[in-house]
Order: structure tokens, then C-alpha cells, then sequence
């Protein structure tokens, strides 16, 4: 297939849910990343075929987010822009869907990436208490108020959580942490060993701190500038991470909110295209995608989604300088890690730890669930760039069980 270059990009800050970003939505971060990535790299913005931006909890006065992000971000009216979603590889999607768009000639230079703010996800009601607010809304007569209102009942006012709804799978009923202590089961991870990796992200996410501004265009808002990752923790030893409590299955887990990832607000922008438009344009590229593969997978393990994905794609992580394995849990990682040693889905590989998530991962930076496949790709062009190396392996497994695993090279 036609490589699809990465020639340039940039992302927010990513900040925990009802921290600094919490009055941010998610096209105003998407809207800072696109902005950012345009006066930095000084294009025209009319030069842009089409805007992709993936989004997975859509704001209900942002419809098509791609398209509002767009306008917003002084894209020019007549570029049109589409919003996709594949749960966790959403930022991946806008990635691949513009290398469709480029193989099938509808345009040569896009603006991709993700946005969400977690922070802002509404609760909601169920439908037989919408019905009664709708009664309410219709009487007229001063009885008529009177008797809907009286139709009410405590339980009518205990809203449903839409962060909940969204991690919990429809088909197999599981929210997914639960299919993360099912991996963590399986595999015989303990909860030791989830802690000293979650711990290790925050280590490896701490000794990147200066790196990972290379990546971050600061937010200024009211009477301060977010210029960092505000999830990273100083002090996250195993230690500290032994005394939290299982929140998944509280009696005999061992999946905690320490060791899983964080709920997170952010964007990624990400300039793509044909090496001709690189060109064009005068822009060095970051590197160049050259294959990718989706892949579904059982819901209860979604968590071994990247094992899949990855056999799919057909190339061998031994011959990768940099790893991205999205840190949704660290058992789930840890069992992706196990299960391709064991050989059983492909042959046999072991990862180096020294190749895998060197600037940490999603437990210290966070998950802002429709930009972080961007994240990984922006991070592991940026360590190709750093350390000279030749190709990257960015993957993930995806909630409703799938896996996605793009294959990047320098330019």
C-alpha cells in the first residue's frame, strides 16, 4: 500500500477527569490541538483535504465534533470534516481513515487525531423518568403541574453515570476492569506485579518529563497555563500502590485505580498525508505509516485485543526499535506481554521492557479514550526521531473487544 506520512503533530496536555481541564469540552481541547498544530507548522489551512477526528462519548451540542472542531479551528468551510469511533483505537481510526481516503484518491493532506473530555461525559435519566419530566413540561393547568409532580419518585431523581454505561460492555455485560481481573486470573498476575508495572510507568513517564513537552502545546486558561501531564505522580511506588483497594472485585481483585489507567480529558492533532503533499508543504515528517490491522476478539478478554491485531498485521515485534502497548490496565498488558511469549497465537516473542512504553504509558499519562491511539503514534515517532531509530509498533486493545496495531517507519 501507499505509505501515509505523519508530518507533524502536537496534542494538549493530558489532565485528569475534574482537574485542569474540567470546564474544557471536547471540541474546545480538540479546537487547542488543531490551532496549535497549525501555527506551528504554518501551513494554510486551506490546503487540508478533509478533518478525521475520533471522539467516543460525542458531546450532545458538539454533533459531528470533527466538523465543529474544524470550523473552530479556522478550517476553511468548504474542507469537510467526519467524527469516527472504534472505542479505545478511535485516534487510530482518523489515522487509517485518511490513509483510505489518500489510497482512493479524495485528497492528499489531512487533519487527523482525538479529542474527549471525560471530565464532562453527562449523567442521564431513564426514559420512563424523561417521560414524566416531558408530562411536566406539557401541563398547563395549575392540577395538571401538580399531579405530574406528584408522579415523581426518589428513585426517578438518581441519574444513571455515563462514564459507567460507556466502560461497560452491552454484549457481555462487563465493565473493564471485570475483564481485566479475568486476565490478571488466567495469566496468574499478581497484584505485585501489577503495581511494580504501574509503578514503572509513572518511573519512565517521570524520567521523559522534559521529552514529553516536545509533544504538548500548553493550554493558558483563567489565571494559569497547563504546560504538563498533571497524572504523573511522584510518589506512585509499589509500596504506596499495595494500600489501595480492588475496585472492580472488591473481595478477591486485584485490579485498583492505581494500576489501571487514568480517566482523562485531552486532544492530539496529527498533519498526515502523501509524500508529495509533505513535500509541497516543506515540512520534515515525523515517519510514515506503512501497514496496519483491526482485529475482534472475544469481549471478556478484549484485553488480548493487541495479540491478535498484531499477528494480523504479520510483522514481528523483534524487528521494532520502539513498542506502544496502550496501558488500559496493567494486567492487561502484562497478560498481552505473557500471552505472546507463550507462543500461542504466533511464534514465540519476548518483549524487551526496554523497548516497550519508555516515555510510560496510559497509568501515569492518562486515557482520553478517542485521542490516545494518536498519543501512542505521536509518542513513538518522536522516540524513532530521539533515538534514531527505524520502525515503531503502536497497539491497543479496544473496548467490545478488539485489537489495532499500526506499523510505523521513519521517513
Amino acid at each position: 500500500m501507499s505509505d501515509l506520512f505523519i508530518i507533524a503533530g502536537i496534542r494538549t496536555p493530558f489532565c485528569r477527569s475534574g482537574s485542569d481541564f474540567d470546564m474544557l469540552s471536547a471540541d474546545d481541547l480538540g479546537c487547542h490541538a488543531c490551532t496549535s498544530l497549525l501555527l506551528r507548522t504554518g501551513i494554510d489551512p486551506g490546503l487540508i483535504d478533509e478533518v478525521i477526528m475520533g471522539c467516543v462519548a460525542q458531546p450532545p451540542d458538539a454533533a459531528n465534533i470533527a466538523r465543529v472542531i474544524a470550523l473552530r479551528s479556522g478550517i476553511p468551510e468548504k474542507t469537510p470534516a467526519v467524527t469516527v469511533h472504534r472505542n479505545c483505537a478511535s485516534g487510530m481510526e482518523a489515522i487509517t481513515t485518511a490513509h483510505q481516503r489518500m489510497a482512493t484518491g479524495q485528497g492528499e493532506l489531512f487533519l487527523v487525531g482525538g479529542a474527549e473530555s471525560m471530565s464532562q461525559i453527562p449523567f442521564f435519566y431513564p426514559h420512563a423518568t424523561v417521560a414524566k419530566f416531558a408530562t411536566l413540561s406539557k401541563a398547563k393547568e395549575i392540577g395538571q403541574k401538580i399531579t405530574a409532580i406528584a408522579d415523581f419518585r426518589p428513585a426517578d431523581f438518581k441519574p444513571r453515570v455515563g462514564l459507567q454505561l460507556g466502560l461497560t460492555d452491552p454484549y457481555c455485560g462487563q465493565i473493564m476492569g471485570d475483564t481485566a481481573e479475568t486476565l490478571a486470573r488466567e495469566f496468574n498476575l499478581s497484584r505485585q506485579l501489577q503495581d511494580a508495572f504501574a509503578a514503572t510507568s509513572h518511573r519512565k513517564a517521570l524520567a521523559s518529563a522534559d521529552r514529553l513537552l516536545e509533544e504538548i502545546a500548553p493550554v493558558h486558561l483563567p489565571g494559569k497555563a497547563v504546560t504538563r501531564d498533571n497524572g504523573i505522580r511522584e510518589n506512585s511506588t509499589p509500596e504506596k500502590l499495595a494500600k489501595l483497594r480492588p475496585i472492580f472485585d472488591r473481595q478477591s481483585g486485584s485490579v485498583t485505580a492505581g494500576n489501571s489507567s487514568q480517566v482523562t480529558d485531552g486532544a492530539v492533532a496529527l498533519l498526515v498525508g502523501s509524500e508529495q503533499a509533505a513535500k509541497k508543504i516543506g515540512v520534515e515528517p515525523l515517519g510514515r505509516l506503512t501497514s496496519y490491522a483491526y482485529v475482534g476478539c472475544n469481549p471478556t478478554r478484549m484485553g488480548l485485543g493487541p495479540v491478535h491485531a498484531i499477528a494480523r498485521l504479520g510483522r514481528s515485534p523483534d524487528d521494532v526499535d520502539v513498542i506502544e502497548i496502550n496501558e488500559a490496565f496493567a494486567a492487561q498488558v502484562l497478560a498481552v506481554l505473557a500471552e505472546l511469549k507463550s507462543g500461542a497465537s504466533m511464534p514465540p516473542i519476548e518483549i524487551p521492557h526496554e523497548k516497550l512504553n519508555r516515555r510510560g504509558g496510559s497509568i501515569a499519562l492518562g486515557h482520553p479514550v478517542g485521542a490516545t491511539g494518536a498519543r501512542l503514534v505521536l509518542t513513538a515517532l518522536h522516540q524513532l526521531r530521539e533515538t534514531g531509530g527505524k520502525s515503531a509498533l503502536a497497539t491497543l486493545c479496544v473496548g467490545g473487544g478488539q485489537g489495532a496495531a499500526l506499523w510505523l517507519e521513519r521517513p
